[in-house]
């Protein structure tokens, strides 16, 4: 099986938007930037906010991109970075 990097960074926008518009599953590091003007909103299992502050980040295994919906001040910015692996 071949493996993949995923490495991009995704604007984030004042509605809820996929971190991938296709189905990519990986593991991860999702970070917010030190540099976003406010906090970052993760779309939780069960449809409420969840905020993320500038400068955090958390790493994931085996999810799939297209399931995690992100929002947030326009020009802010989501990275992520990881693979096709494990």
């Amino acid at each position: 099986m071949q493996h993949n990097i995923i490495m991009r960074t995704v604007p984030v926008t004042v509605e809820y938007q996929p971190l991938s518009a296709v189905s990519l599953v990986g593991s991860v590091t999702i970070s917010v930037p030190p540099t976003n003007t406010g906090n970052t909103f993760f779309r939780g299992d069960d449809g409420s906010d969840v905020s993320w502050p500038r400068a955090s980040w958390f790493e994931f295994f085996s999810v799939d991109l297209s399931k995690i919906f992100v929002k947030g001040a326009p020009g802010d910015v989501i990275t992520v970075i990881g693979g096709t692996w494990g």
